[in-house]
């Protein structure tokens, strides 16, 4: 490239990255850029920023990007990766160097993409109306009956809000000529707004001073304009909103908790819900509420096993009959995937002539069905310009895992038999131009490189009309081969700042100042009970078996003879719960800890990201002491290790989480792990054949051996002990606090008083109570403990049967 770009240079000295990074950037041959236009010159919208940025020493820029990073992982973004090698969590992939697009330009990007949204709204709703635009000739017949997203059931059945569409993203590239282009629709469950938001904030981490002088569009508008209109289109004051999403396998799991938490919603499954009498209620610990409004997350086929995919696991039965009762909007519509079908952009120009009586302001990339001659003429002439993949796919050809041929890497003998492929299978065939995407500057190994990128682009249907978000995010590849820029091959993500040239109105979600109404949490759902439950009982497991083997090593650190008495015996206690003390760190104390993160994985909408990244921490930590630990005082010290961070975690759920069902929940399920923990062991080591030291070693392991020594001027004895560990209701690790805990939880449960009649739960908590509270020590032995513990895991199954059912 001949000229520099036209930026003031700030400084002379040698560390910093001018020279290096900004003046020595040249754009790809044969493309446009983002950055420096076809002249050479940095655009206008650029070069505020990159003159800050040519200010900066390079040492100042590499902490900007680790603040960002930081950000993000303490934040716990993450999408899920496939693989060879199976599934996992990675790290959100942030591509550090923003993209900067001037708002004129926005605008028009803007209005072209307003007019497709309302085009997909017209093809869908004669698609599974009146069907038209087949009858008059405008579609093939064969690119709705044979697709595999064309949903039969729906045919016929008209959206309760009176639109099929309500939230859309677009795939939207530059070309060499510096025009945008449509590259793909997403209509089905278009995922990345939540990220879109997730890379503002680290960006501006990372650019806080550069972001708050430049008149950058906010998000937040946005947002809330398309709640106000999800609001708006709940059918009763009683209705719900809900975000149905497919789980925690989902590779955007991240961002359907992340958006349900975001704006106020619910985070479903599909096993969360029931369809009864025609409307679709959600299962919590209250009983059946209804939803008025499904922002879904998860394909259309495998919403409703009962007519519409019957192999799905995660849908609900009788979805389709809800909707035909008009009792529920789903955002957007089941069906809807269908304009994703790549086949179809071929036929947009001229639908939008004949729909709306107008060009299309934002043309696709150029397609061509190969079910007609004629076009499959002109796909064979110019294959080497052309790629050539399955007319059915969603996707754009450089996301359809390979699925797709470039015309240009086959040999001259399988040119040769191009239209006979063609001929065969062309009804299940398109050609399309190769893209060459524009290029966006990228930070790479010290210096700013183009790389190529395309923009995922939002549009909400809000009150006023569809509304564009004033950014989305930059997709932005690995390489220069376009094929990389999907996530899964190894992709960055890029905020996207749309720059005006006066000053922006700043937007927030919070409401204004003046009168405001305290709403209550919703309901709580019974599967999100059921893992507060169960995270409160791993967590309280895997601390009792962290007391019980830092004791157990401390001793074995002094004696080195695992078949001393009260070693051995212990050992026995442990190994009868799947616990080997021949492993410093065990295995089930894994499985423990592991479990605890899945119980908290499957509600991320409800669980704050101190909490998360704190038990995150404590497993990594935990795996990592299992291969590293000896016997002894270093396991020792890991247990230590282990329950501070054990603690450190409880604090923070103890502290910040509100006091309301979901809370109950995990906290009876502390508490009745933690009573039937010190049961078992008083059961087993309080009793005349307890070996010498076990009572030593049991106020120890409950963490009240100064306590015993202030309380009783004696020494250890089985009558203290007992006194102190299983009736003290002062001591928090005795089993009557616990029992006292559980009676006080309980009766803040609903529906615990039925007409004035203790529920069967509350009766049974009641009963526990008052029996232990009347016992003394000299009448606890092992019987009344061994019964005792058949009574806690009694409630137990009993609170699951009448809330987490």
């Amino acid at each position: 490239m001949g000229k520099r770009p036209a930026v003031e240079r700030r400084g002379e000295a040698e560390d910093r990255i001018g020279k290096d990074a900004a003046f020595d950037y040249a754009p790809l041959p044969g493309t446009a850029d983002e950055m420096v236009g076809n002249n050479g010159v940095v655009r206008p919208v650029w070069q505020r920023f990159l003159s800050h940025l040519s200010a900066m020493p390079e040492k100042d820029l590499v902490e900007r990007f680790a603040r960002a990073d930081r950000y993000l992982r303490d934040a716990g973004v993450f999408y899920r990766a496939y693989g060879s090698k199976g599934t996992g969590e990675r790290a959100w992939p942030i591509s550090h160097i923003p993209v900067l697009i001037d708002e004129r330009e926005w605008q028009a990007l803007s209005a072209g993409l307003v007019q497709r949204a309302d085009l997909l709204e017209a093809i869908v709703a004669d698609i599974y109306g009146d069907n038209r635009l087949v009858q008059e000739g405008f579609l093939p017949p064969a690119l709705i009956a044979a697709n595999p997203e064309f949903q039969r059931s729906l045919a016929g059945i008209k959206p309760a809000s009176g639109h099929y569409l309500h939230f859309c993203a677009f795939e939207i590239g530059r070309g060499p000529d510096g025009n945008w282009w449509v590259l793909a629709d997403r209509t089905q469950a278009p995922s990345g707004a939540g990220f879109a938001l997730e890379n503002r904030v680290a960006t501006t981490r990372a650019f806080s001073d550069i972001y708050a002088e430049t008149p950058v569009h906010r998000l937040a508008s946005f947002f809330g304009a398309f709640r106000d209109a999800l609001q708006d289109m709940k059918h009763s004051g009683d209705d719900r909103i809900a975000v149905l999403t497919p789980g925690p396998a989902n590779e955007t799991y991240f961002e359907h908790a992340y958006i349900a938490r975001y704006l106020g919603f619910m985070l479903l499954e599909g096993e969360d819900l029931a369809v009864v009498k025609g409307r679709v209620m959600v299962r919590t610990v209250a009983g059946l509420k209804p939803i008025g409004v499904l922002w879904r997350r998860l394909d259309s086929a495998f919403a409703d096993p009962l007519e519409l995919n019957q192999n799905s696991h995660i849908g609900t039965p009788g979805l389709v009959e809800a909707l035909r009762a008009a009792s529920v909007t789903i955002v957007n519509a089941l069906g809807t995937g269908i304009l994703e079908t790549r086949a179809l952009l071929a036929f947009m120009p001229t639908i939008c002539r004949h729909l709306l009586g107008q060009d299309l302001k934002l043309p696709s990339i150029a397609t061509w069905w190969c079910g007609q001659k004629e076009e499959r003429e002109q796909v064979a002439k110019n294959i080497e310009k052309m790629v050539i993949g399955p007319a059915y796919s969603r996707a754009p050809f450089f996301d359809d895992n390979g699925e797709s041929v470039l015309g240009s890497s086959l040999r001259a003998t399988a040119r040769d038999s191009i239209t006979d492929w063609l001929s065969s299978d062309g009804p299940k065939l398109v050609g399309q131009e190769v893209v060459t995407l524009s290029t966006t500057p990228a930070w790479v190994d010290g210096k700013l490189v183009p790389r190529p990128m395309s923009l995922r682009v939002f549009a909400a249907r809000t009150a006023n009309g569809w509304q564009i978000m004033p950014g989305g995010f930059a997709r932005i590849g690995s390489g220069a081969d376009v094929a990389a820029i999907a996530m899964q091959s190894g992709g960055a993500a890029a905020d996207v700042w749309i720059v005006s040239d006066k000053p922006v109105e700043r937007h927030t979600l919070l409401p204004a100042e003046g009168s405001f109404t305290r709403n209550m949490p919703g309901s709580l759902p019974s599967r999100a009970a059921d893992n507060l439950f169960w995270l409160g009982r791993y967590i309280e497991r895997a601390e009792g078996a962290l007391r019980i083997l830092r004791a157990w090593h401390a001793r074995y650190a002094e004696a080195a003879d695992p078949s001393q008495p009260l070693l051995a015996d212990v050992s026995a206690y442990l190994a009868a719960v799947d616990i080997d003390t021949a492993e410093p760190v065990p295995e089930t104390l894994l499985r423990n800890i592991d479990s605890a993160v899945y119980s908290a994985s499957n509600i991320r909408d409800r669980f704050s990201p101190d909490g998360w990244l704190a038990l995150n921490d404590l497993a990594k930590t935990a795996r990592r002491f299992h291969v590293t630990v000896s016997a002894g005082d270093d396991a020792s010290h890991a247990m230590t290790i282990l329950l501070r961070k054990l603690a450190g975690f409880a604090g923070l759920v103890h502290e910040n989480m509100y006091r309301f069902m979901g809370w109950r929940f995990l906290s009876l399920g502390r508490y009745i792990e933690r009573g039937l923990h010190m049961t078992r062991l008083l059961g087993h080591m309080s009793g005349p054949e307890a070996p010498d030291g076990a009572l030593d070693m049991l106020l120890e392991i409950g963490d009240s051996v100064m306590t015993h020594r202030r309380r009783y001027n004696v020494n250890t004895a089985r009558l203290t002990v007992t006194d102190l560990l299983a009736l003290d209701p002062l001591n928090p690790r005795s089993v009557l606090f616990q029992v006292n805990e559980i009676h006080h939880e309980v009766e803040q449960l609903p529906n615990a008083l039925i007409n004035g009649q203790m529920s069967p739960f509350y009766r049974e908590a009641m009963r526990l109570h008052s029996g232990l509270a009347v016992m003394t020590p000299e009448g606890m032995g092992v019987e009344v403990y061994q019964r005792l513990e058949r009574e806690l895991e009694q409630l137990s199954d009993l609170l699951a049967q009448t809330y987490l059912g």
